[in-house]
C-alpha cells in the first residue's frame, strides 16, 4: 500500500512539473506604429503586461511594432487569407468594411461623434459588442475583442493650407476605404491611396500633398519632418480595435480566453486614460519641432461639404446611424 501510495505521489508530482515546462501559448501581436509616444503603443503595451499577469505566463504576447509585419491593410489581407503572419492586430475601426463589415464604416463617417466623451458612450454601449463581433457574424475568421480611440484625426501638408479652398486640387493620402476617399474629394482634393509604411518618403518626394492621422501618431512617424503644416479640422475621431484571429482564439482554454479578454479591455481602458496626456504632450513637443498648428475655427463649411458621403454611406443603415448619433 506504501508503495501504490508512492508511485502515486512520484506520478502527481511528475504531471506537476510537467505543466509547469509546457510552453507558454505564444501571440503575436501587431502596431503599424510606433510603441514609445504613442496611444496605441501604450494599448499594446498595456495588453500585453495584462494578459501574461494574468495568465501567470501561461500565455506569451509578441509585440512587432513599427509596421515591421507590413501594413495594416497587409495584415488584414494575410488574416482574412488564412496566413499566419500574426495572432493579434490592432486596426483602424473602419479597416474591416473593405471586407464587407458594414456596420464598422459608420464609425469613419465624417463628423459623427462630437467629441471623446460621444464616442466612450458608444464603446461601453451593448451596441458596440455588435459591432465588434460583426465579423464572426460574416465568417471572416477573427473577432473584435475591445474599442478604443487615439484622438481626432487632422489633415497634415507640405505647404500651408488653412482653409477649405486651400484644399482644391491637392493630391491627399487615404487608405483604401471608400468613405475616407469620398470625404478628401468632397473636400475639393484628389484622394490618393498610399500604403501607411511608405507614406514618410511620398510625402517627401511629392508624391502626395498631404494625409491625415491622429496627432500622436503624426508625430511618432516624424511626418512633421516633410509635412509641417498640422490643420485641426478633427473629421474624423480615430476609432481603433483589437481583433484576434478564430486560429488563436480556439487554441486558447476557456480560461485563457477569459485573461485575454480581461486584457482587452485593461488596455482599453488604458487608452481611454492616456489620450488627453499624450495629445497634450504631442502638442507641445510639435511646437518644439518647429511644427505649424493651424486651427479651424468654423467647422460648418466642412460639413456641409461633405454631406454627400455621409448621405452615400449611412442611408442603409439609417436607424443604426442615428442610435450613434443620439449618444451624445
Amino acid at each position: 500500500m506504501k508503495k501504490l501510495l508512492g508511485i502515486v505521489l512520484a506520478l502527481a508530482l511528475l504531471l506537476s512539473c510537467t505543466a509547469a515546462l509546457a510552453d507558454p501559448v505564444k501571440l503575436t501581436y501587431a502596431e503599424v506604429n510606433p510603441l514609445d509616444g504613442t496611444i496605441v503603443g501604450e494599448m499594446a503595451k498595456a495588453f500585453k503586461a495584462k494578459a501574461e499577469e494574468l495568465s501567470g505566463g501561461e500565455i506569451e504576447i509578441d509585440i512587432q511594432a513599427g509596421g515591421v509585419l507590413g501594413s495594416e491593410d497587409q495584415i488584414l489581407d494575410n488574416l482574412l487569407g488564412g496566413g499566419n503572419i500574426t495572432d493579434i492586430s490592432r486596426i483602424s475601426a473602419f479597416a474591416l468594411t473593405q471586407y464587407g463589415c458594414s456596420k464598422a464604416s459608420l464609425l469613419s463617417i465624417p463628423y459623427t461623434f462630437v467629441n471623446e466623451e460621444h464616442f466612450w458612450k458608444f464603446a461601453d454601449s451593448e451596441l458596440a459588442q455588435e459591432f465588434l463581433l460583426e465579423p464572426q457574424e460574416l465568417g471572416l475568421g477573427l473577432r473584435g475583442l475591445c474599442y478604443g480611440e487615439e484622438g481626432f484625426r487632422h489633415f497634415f501638408f507640405k505647404n500651408e493650407v488653412k482653409t477649405l479652398e486651400d484644399l482644391k486640387g491637392l493630391k491627399i493620402r487615404v487608405s483604401s476605404d471608400p468613405v475616407m476617399t469620398g470625404m478628401v474629394s468632397d473636400l475639393g482634393a484628389s484622394a490618393t491611396t498610399v500604403a501607411f509604411t511608405e507614406l514618410y518618403s511620398a510625402l517627401n518626394t511629392g508624391v502626395v500633398d498631404g494625409a491625415e492621422q491622429p496627432t500622436a501618431n503624426y508625430r511618432s512617424n516624424a511626418f512633421q519632418e516633410v509635412a509641417p503644416y498640422l490643420l485641426l479640422d478633427g473629421h474624423t475621431l480615430g476609432a481603433l480595435q483589437i481583433i484576434i484571429t478564430d486560429a488563436a482564439w480556439n487554441k486558447l482554454s476557456e480560461q485563457q480566453q477569459g485573461w485575454i479578454m480581461e486584457a482587452s479591455k485593461y488596455a482599453s481602458q488604458v487608452c481611454r486614460e492616456k489620450v488627453a496626456e499624450i495629445e497634450a504632450q504631442t502638442f507641445e513637443l510639435l511646437k518644439q519641432d518647429g511644427a505649424t498648428v493651424i486651427e479651424v475655427e468654423d467647422k460648418t463649411p466642412w460639413v456641409e461639404a461633405c454631406q454627400e458621403t455621409i448621405k452615400k454611406n449611412t442611408e442603409a443603415q439609417a436607424d443604426l446611424y442615428q442610435k450613434i448619433l443620439d449618444m451624445q
